[in-house]
């Protein structure tokens, strides 16, 4: 009762508060490219070409000719697969359900670890985790045909064991739906595949139906219903992808240069590498199926990544292996320093260290290096405390000579002819970390590379289209996702450069995509969220999007800024490599006299990426309600301070085709009010001076300064509004009825301002803050329910 209670408030909540504006158009026909697979993993296919999935460039390609050699055409429709598909989908279970399981690998030390280990590694005891492999199929077809629904699926198999094909139940926020991780090795996909993600989540309506790129240059599909996951996982394989071994406790995707092949400055191009360590993890190679029960039983996730150039797109520094290239200081052969251990939770952050160690560039070493790690981590990494079961640990378990040694005698137990030497020393050249949006020059003469700015990495079924329709009109029909959650197309042609950009689809013109974007709205990354996350405590991507142009509005930086959000500490998006990270955390305000617990963050500064990458281990300021008038103005101080921001010209839409927004205008005028109240600490900060900006806001400090007074005087004159209404405080003058009236409609249209951006925090992230600060004397599913209820009739009240 209490279940459907809170669902139908939530709904009630949702539907005063939300509304989308995304518009769905006709389905255009696929497209015909798919991705080719490697030779080693075509060797293995036999029979079953569907099944074999691998997006990777020959090691022998030569990329500056053929610099879009991964993405080919093949003749073949998705449509002309369905038979083949369906002839081999029975064997395909046959191989799955024969596979020895993931427990088989581990010695009976680990085996007793586990018996003794956390409820995860129980529940993955009792029941191997493969068996997801085949159960996924059963589960969807029962459903189906009316044999069970998804509520009888037992909690190990919906909670645990289904994230072995990448189906991640979100039950608090959408019962029965999940969403679904893929592998994107190097983050390459292309038209066809786009089309059919699209196609995969439009059914499930715009609020649901989405789907994300991730800090791992990773696609996820969100809403999914446990009986259509066989047909997306057969659709997904017959594209040459998979959802297989991509949550959980699996290694995640594989992290590589968004520019590898294309770059002028490449040290390495990572896809090779990406794609034989994405084969070493997910292909078993007994079956020649996807889903390797070799690696299918680690303690904790694993995060591999490979840097191609010194700008370390890939951010190594965060990742359990990190490798960034380095040629070798006698020989100059091209290798990679290895970096270990950097990983972000909820008890630990740790930027990674360096291993002592150092391999050739070349696939059998790499592979053999990783492997090693793998293996000595599966067997010998903690079972009973999950916090503590990350790489790191382990490493300082043993330190970092003696692990070096273990590792290096593991490799040597290989013959694989492999040599680890000492860690080479860094280039010291002067280098700048270039950016990836926008347009720029290849190393093949007369292409360019395009960066896509794709806000918060959330796509609409529409924006997926979109996106298809671009690269195969501009690049092959290819796509490369980064980190950042933004998008690049390669190899576009010189001559195409201009009727790209002026498409409308992302020309700035009432578009979210943009080939064009500000300085501040092109840096965003957020995590999931209260939307859909379950953990997160504020809600971080409509938040992360809408400040941010706000801010853009108002503030000239002179360099790109990141701000990063997430919704909790798990600090899934990275708030401390951020120049400015906010992290979803309980806040008080007053109200009516009293201090409430509101929605609030803590903000993190100063974090960096690069070659002299740094985390920002300790928040700046704590307890920052989310509401515009409190962390706005906090966040362009701090743009100011540390990040030479200045205030944005009224006129000045250099960054953008439409004038300055109502909500701009508004909070800019707010500012300035405050900024005039005599208050001591707004003495202290006093405010910024404006500055007359460039029309294409290149910033430069010495135009950017004017004198004092009258920088004063123009602050006064940008904020008549603000000053009216203090005056207005000051003098109660009786107005005539008519007046009284028409003020009572004005008063009672700002209250339902303030509380539209109150209730834009989701009810249930606010509940659990009130909770926590009541005298516990009910449970948290009563205390909940009430606090919906009150909540919704205090809106309704106000809004008549």
């Amino acid at each position: 009762m209490i279940f459907d209670m809170r669902n139908f408030l939530l709904l009630l909540a949702a539907s005063i508060t939300f509304s989308s504006a995304f518009v769905v158009v006709p389905t255009p026909k696929a497209s015909t490219s798919t991705i080719r697979a490697s030779s080693t993993t075509r060797a293995a296919r036999s029979a079953r070409t569907s099944f074999h999935l691998k997006a990777v460039v020959d090691e022998d390609v030569d990329a500056a000719t053929t610099s879009s050699a991964h993405i080919t055409a093949e003749s073949e429709q998705y449509e002309d697969n369905l038979e083949e598909i369906e002839h081999h989908r029975a064997e395909e279970k046959k191989l799955h359900a024969g596979k020895v399981t993931g427990t088989s690998f581990l010695p009976e030390e680990t085996l007793g670890r586990l018996a003794k280990g956390s409820p995860v590694e129980k529940a993955k005891l009792k029941g191997d985790p493969g068996s997801a492999y085949v159960d996924v199929y059963e589960f969807a077809r029962k459903i189906r045909e009316g044999e069970m629904t998804w509520k009888e699926v037992e909690k190990a198999d919906l909670e645990t064991r289904l994230k072995w094909v990448g189906m991640i139940h979100r039950g608090k926020r959408t019962p029965g739906q999940f969403l679904m991780r893929l592998k994107v090795p190097n983050g390459i996909v292309n038209s066809d595949q786009m089309r059919f993600y699209a196609d995969s989540v439009e059914k499930y309506g715009t609020d649901f139906g989405v789907v994300d790129i991730t800090t791992r240059q990773n696609m996820q599909m969100r809403g999914i219903k446990l009986e259509d996951a066989d047909s997306v996982i057969d659709g997904l394989h017959a594209r040459n992808q998979t959802s297989f071994q991509s949550a959980l406790d699996n290694v995640r995707n594989m992290v590589g240069s968004p520019l590898a092949g294309i770059d002028p400055l490449e040290m390495v191009d990572t896809r090779p590498y990406c794609n034989i360590l994405n084969d070493l993890i997910t292909l078993d190679h007994a079956t020649g199926t996807r889903g390797n029960p070799q690696w299918g039983n680690l303690p904790r996730k694993f995060n591999i990544a490979v840097s191609g150039s010194r700008d370390d797109f890939a951010h190594t520094d965060i990742n359990d292996i990190g490798l960034q290239p380095c040629p070798h200081a006698v020989t100059g052969e091209m290798g990679f320093n290895l970096v270990l251990g950097g990983y972000m939770s909820i008890k630990r952050v740790a930027h990674s260290i360096d291993s002592k160690m150092w391999v050739k560039a070349d696939l059998n070493s790499v592979n053999t290096l990783c492997e090693a790690i793998l293996r000595v981590f599966r067997d010998e990494g903690e079972r009973k405390d999950r916090q503590k079961a990350r790489l790191m640990w382990l490493v300082e378990k043993y330190g970092v000579d003696d692990y070096k040694a273990k590792i290096i005698e593991e490799i040597d137990s290989y013959d694989r002819g492999v040599v680890v030497e000492d860690t080479q020393p860094k280039p010291t050249e002067p280098f700048e970390r270039r950016d990836l949006l926008g347009v720029h020059e290849q190393k093949q003469k007369g292409l360019y590379r395009v960066g896509i700015l794709v806000p918060v990495g959330r796509l609409s079924a529409t924006e997926c289209r979109q996106l298809a329709d671009l690269a195969e009109r501009y690049s092959n029909s290819e796509i490369r996702c980064t980190v950042e959650q933004n998008v690049l197309l390669p190899n576009v042609l010189e001559a195409d450069v201009p009727l790209l950009l002026a498409e409308p689809t992302i020309n700035g013109v009432d578009t979210r995509m943009k080939a064009n974007p500000g300085k501040i709205e092109g840096g965003v990354v957020s995590c999931t969220g209260a939307e859909f996350c379950g953990f997160a405590m504020v809600e971080t991507k409509g938040n992360a999007e809408r400040v941010a142009k706000l801010i853009e509005e108002l503030v000239v930086t002179p360099q790109p800024v990141r701000i990063h959000w997430t919704g909790c500490p798990n600090s899934c998006g990275q708030v401390q490599v951020a120049d400015i990270g906010i992290m979803g955390a309980p806040a008080k305000k007053m109200v009516n006299g009293k201090k409430m617990a509101v929605p609030g963050c803590k903000i993190f500064v100063g974090g960096r990426i690069g070659e002299d990458a740094h985390l920002a281990l300790e928040p700046t300021y704590s307890g920052i309600p989310l509401e515009d008038e409190e962390l706005i103005p906090l966040l362009i101080k701090i743009l100011k301070e540390e990040y030479k921001g200045v205030d944005r010209a009224d006129d000045d839409i250099s960054f953008t085709a439409i004038p300055r927004t109502p909500e701009a205008t508004s909070l800019a005028a707010f500012m300035a009010a405050k900024a005039l109240e005599p208050d001591e600490e707004e003495e202290e900060a006093a405010p910024a001076v404006k500055a007359k900006v460039a029309p294409k806001a290149e910033v430069k400090v010495k135009k950017e300064s004017v004198p004092a007074p009258e920088a004063k005087k123009e602050e006064k004159k940008a904020a008549p509004a603000p000053v009216a209404k203090i005056e207005e405080k000051k003098a109660a003058p009786v107005a005539p009825v008519a007046k009284q009236e028409e003020m009572k409609k004005e008063e009672s249209k700002k209250e339902i301002v303030i509380e539209a951006i109150d209730v834009s925090i989701p009810y249930m992230a606010a509940a659990k803050l009130a909770f926590e600060h009541s005298d516990k004397s009910m449970s948290y599913d009563e205390f909940e329910i009430k606090y919906l209820a009150d909540s919704i009739r205090d809106v309704i009240a106000k809004r008549r």
